[in-house]
C-alpha cells in the first residue's frame, strides 16, 4: 500500500530557538528585498523628499527643527537597521521586534520615543489577502517606518506632505504617526468592502445553483480571511487606548482627538467583521442544507420507486410460483390480463402520489 505525502511544513520561530533577548533575527521569507529608504523633511513653509541606498545618510534629520518622515523598506537588511537602531538609541528589544515579521500589534513606550506595530492588510492581483507587518518609531520631531518590502497605502500621506493639503505639515510627528495609522485604518475599510462583496457574491451563487464543490471551497477561504483579518485587526484597538491614556510627551492633547477618531473606525470595522462572520456561519448552514435537501429528494425518489415496485413485485412473485394447481396459468388471456392489472396499478399509484403532492 502506497504511504500518502506528508506535507512540510515550516516555522518562522525556529529562526528565533536559543537566540539571546534582543537577538536581530529576520524571520520574513524576502530574503532578496533590495534597502531602499525615502525620506520626508517639511515644515509649514518647505518640504523636501529624498532617496537614499546608504542609512548614514537618514542620520542629519535628527536634530532638525522641521518634521521628519524616514520611511525603511527591506527587514532583511538587519545590519542597516542596527545601525539606524543605533543612531536612534532604539532599545535592543525594539530593533528585535522589528524584524520579527510575526509580532502581535502592539504600542511600548520608552523614555525618548513610542514604539508601534501593526499589520498592513491589502488585497494583491488575485484577491489574496496580504499581511505586512509595517514599524513605526515615533520621537520628538521624527517618525520612521520600517517595512518588509516596496509598495504600501501611504501614497495618500505622501501626496498630502507634497502639497501641504490638511493640516500636516503644521503638526508635529504624533500627527503624522496619527495619519499613518489613519491611513492604515482605513484600508481596512477597502478590505471590509471588498470581503463584503464576496459573501454577497458567494450568497448568490448559493441559490443559483453553482458548483457545490466550489462553493466550499469559497466558503472555507473566506471563514480564514475572516480569521486573518479579525486577528490583525483587533489589537489596533488596544493601542489607541495605549495611546489615550499614556501621559507621554510626544503625543499632545489636540491630537489626541484624532486618534479618538481611528478607536471609532476600528470598533465600526470590528462590528462589521463580527456580522460578516456570522453571515458566513450562515452560508455554511446553507451549504449543508442545501446539501441534505439534495440528498433528501434523492431518498424521495427512491422511496416512491420502492413504493410502486413493491405490489408490481409481489404479483410477479405470486404467478412465479411452479405450483400446478393455480388455475390462472391455463387461462388463455392470463398474461396480458396480468400486465394490464401491473400497469393499473403503476398509475393508479402516480396519481395517487401526485395528489399528495409526494411528485
Amino acid at each position: 500500500m502506497a504511504k500518502s505525502k506528508k506535507k512540510t511544513r515550516t516555522t518562522k520561530y525556529k529562526k528565533k530557538l536559543g537566540a539571546a533577548p534582543g537577538s536581530i533575527i529576520y524571520t520574513g521569507d524576502k530574503q532578496s528585498q533590495k534597502l531602499f529608504i525615502e525620506s520626508f523633511d517639511y515644515n509649514t513653509v518647505s518640504f523636501e523628499e529624498k532617496q537614499f541606498q546608504n542609512i548614514q545618510d537618514t542620520f542629519q534629520y535628527k536634530s532638525t527643527d522641521s518634521i521628519t518622515w524616514i520611511n525603511v523598506n527591506g527587514l532583511n537588511h538587519v545590519e542597516a537597521i542596527e545601525t539606524i537602531g543605533t543612531h536612534y538609541n532604539l532599545h535592543p528589544l525594539t530593533l528585535e521586534d522589528i524584524v520579527n515579521t510575526s509580532q502581535r500589534a502592539k504600542l511600548e513606550e520608552y523614555d525618548d520615543y513610542i514604539f508601534v506595530v501593526l499589520k498592513m492588510l491589502y488585497y494583491d492581483a488575485d484577491e489574496t489577502i496580504i499581511s505586512e507587518q509595517v514599524s513605526f518609531v515615533v520621537g520628538e520631531n521624527y517618525v520612521i517606518t520600517f517595512q518588509e518590502s516596496d509598495g504600501d497605502v501611504f501614497d495618500g500621506v505622501r501626496e498630502r506632505i507634497r502639497h501641504g493639503k490638511g493640516r500636516i505639515r503644521t503638526m508635529g510627528a504624533d500627527y503624522l504617526l496619527y495619519a499613518l495609522i489613519d491611513a492604515v485604518t482605513d484600508n481596512y475599510f477597502i478590505i471590509i468592502e471588498t470581503m463584503g462583496n464576496k459573501i454577497e457574491d458567494l450568497e448568490d451563487n448559493l441559490f443559483n445553483g453553482i458548483s457545490k464543490d466550489q462553493i466550499s471551497i469559497e466558503i472555507q477561504n473566506l471563514k480564514r480571511e475572516v480569521l486573518k483579518v479579525r486577528r490583525n485587526i483587533f489589537p489596533l484597538r488596544e493601542i489607541i487606548n495605549k495611546i489615550e491614556k499614556n501621559d507621554t510627551p510626544l503625543i499632545k492633547e489636540k491630537t489626541l482627538h484624532y486618534f479618538r477618531d481611528i478607536y471609532d473606525h476600528t470598533v465600526q470595522i470590528s462590528e462589521n467583521l463580527e456580522i460578516y462572520r456570522e453571515m458566513i456561519w450562515g452560508l455554511m448552514d446553507m451549504y449543508m442544507t442545501s446539501i441534505s435537501n439534495k440528498m433528501n429528494e434523492i431518498m424521495k425518489v427512491l422511496t416512491i420507486m420502492s413504493t410502486i415496485f413493491i405490489p408490481l413485485t409481489f404479483i410477479a412473485g405470486i404467478y412465479g410460483m411452479n405450483f400446478d394447481n393455480m388455475p390462472e396459468l391455463h387461462y388463455k388471456y392470463s398474461y396480458f390480463i396480468l400486465w394490464g392489472l401491473m400497469i393499473l396499478l403503476f398509475i393508479g399509484m402516480l396519481i395517487y402520489f401526485k395528489r399528495k403532492k409526494w411528485l
